[in-house]
């Protein structure tokens, strides 16, 4: 990483700031020394514009429609690769070769159980918990069954940790689905690929067998792969300024999933979908595009737009795509809220005022839908978004904690409050 410098004047100072440049996209000026020289600090609210990190993991280009995994476009990832695939070039660097795929699937596939004590955990649950409260709860209390992978100062546990988590994170949240709907739980079954397995421990039942559709299989892996990592969003930082501090990584990940549960980050699909709902039919659509165009209505199209893209976003290519063969393989019809979902879709690829503001659909507008044609309820989105980010998460987390120059988590800020002033006695206060 080369890098240079850049003069700034502060209060009648001038200050000299290294500048670094990364691989590819934007430079970025070292500010870390800004307040020893100049006793003030930046103000950037949401970090919009502050890198918090150096990575090596994943790269958006936002103008562009671009989003890589280790310099792989996530094009050709999701159309030549399964999620498995994904998870070892996260972690690992590279792309596995066929005998460290075989024995990363193999030992993935092996850590997939989780411990019978678990069972009674779910118990304490309210029969009508949110499933992601359940994720948040029972990944965090990851760490007091497995107390022999939160050392993470050692290698080895580290790797232990994240392998389990890969390999649980499934098998969890089958059993909050499961708990949800007031099912038996589905122990996950060896023969089956991860994507395969996860459909059969959600829909299958004791009393009858359960073939696993390979359309549906393949399309829920796609959807694991699309939503693998997304770089430095608001949950990854979660989990890496919770990771900062030493935390063990199981609450790390408890602490991402926390954070993701939020409606404007992994909510955004199912506020997707319950927006469809609202709408109703086809016939109320002109209706709701008209809100959506009136800046004084407050209602805006869900699953429209995105923060960071400010083109297509490359991930709603394919998950269109593999939307429009999950509603082909499922032979759907007389479905109002799907038909309210292609005519919208429609709409926003059509009309000039969405063409020209680039509101196009983005991934939560199709996975929504998806989801849904495959059975899961709308409560359960968010959570198969934490199963997928999982790799993401704990590849970010062993970034950091193998990086040098890590430091403790410490935001600054501007202090608007009252000045010092004294202590009054209770009998003075009037």
């Amino acid at each position: 990483m080369s890098s240079s410098s850049g003069n700034l004047k502060v209060g009648g100072k001038d200050v000299e700031l290294p500048v670094k440049d990364g691989t590819i996209g934007p430079s970025v000026v070292d500010i870390g020394k800004l307040y020893g020289q100049t006793g003030m600090f930046t103000y950037d609210p949401g970090f919009t514009s502050t890198a918090a990190c150096e990575s090596k993991i994943t790269y958006i280009d936002g103008d562009e429609g671009i989003l890589l995994h280790r310099g792989y476009p996530i094009e050709q990832l999701a159309e030549h690769g399964d999620f498995l695939e994904t998870c070892y070039l996260l972690l690992f660097g590279e792309l596995p070769t066929p005998t460290q795929k075989a024995d990363f699937d193999h030992r993935i596939t092996r850590h997939t159980m989780v411990h019978e004590q678990m069972m009674r955990f779910f118990q304490g649950f309210r029969r009508d918990a949110h499933p992601m409260a359940v994720m948040v709860a029972s990944v965090g209390a990851l760490s007091a069954f497995y107390h022999d992978s939160t050392d993470i100062s050692d290698p080895h546990q580290r790797m232990v940790a994240s392998m389990r988590m890969i390999a649980k994170m499934p098998t969890i949240a089958a059993m909050a689905h499961k708990y949800s709907v007031g099912q038996p739980f589905v122990y996950p079954k060896n023969d089956l690929d991860y994507a395969s397995n996860f459909l059969h421990m959600c829909f299958s039942v004791p009393c009858e067998e359960y073939k696993v559709n390979p359309v549906l299989s393949r399309a829920l892996d796609r959807i694991f792969i699309l939503h693998a990592d997304h770089e430095q969003n608001a949950s990854t930082s979660t989990v890496r300024l919770a990771g900062s501090s030493g935390a063990n990584p199981f609450a790390c990940i408890a602490a991402g999933i926390a954070c993701l549960w939020g409606p404007a980050h992994g909510g955004a699909n199912e506020a997707a979908l319950q927006m469809l709902q609202e709408i109703g039919s086809v016939d109320n659509i002109p209706k709701y595009i008209a809100k959506a165009k009136d800046k004084n209505d407050p209602f805006r199209l869900m699953g429209f737009g995105h923060r960071v893209y400010k083109n297509y976003d490359p991930r709603a290519k394919i998950m269109q795509k593999t939307c429009h063969e999950v509603l082909k393989e499922l032979g759907i019809k007389d479905d109002p809220l799907l038909d309210v979902a292609v005519e919208l879709e429609r709409i926003a690829l059509s009309d000039p005022y969405f063409v020209e503001k680039k509101l196009y659909p983005n991934i939560d507008f199709y996975s929504g839908i998806t989801l849904k044609a495959m059975g899961f309820s709308t409560d359960m989105f968010t959570v198969l978004f934490a199963l997928a980010r999982t790799v993401g998460w704990i590849a970010q987390w062993k970034e950091m904690i193998e990086d040098p120059g890590q430091r403790i988590g410490r935001p600054r800020q501007l202090y608007t409050g009252s000045p010092k002033r004294d202590y009054i006695a209770m009998a003075q206060r009037k």
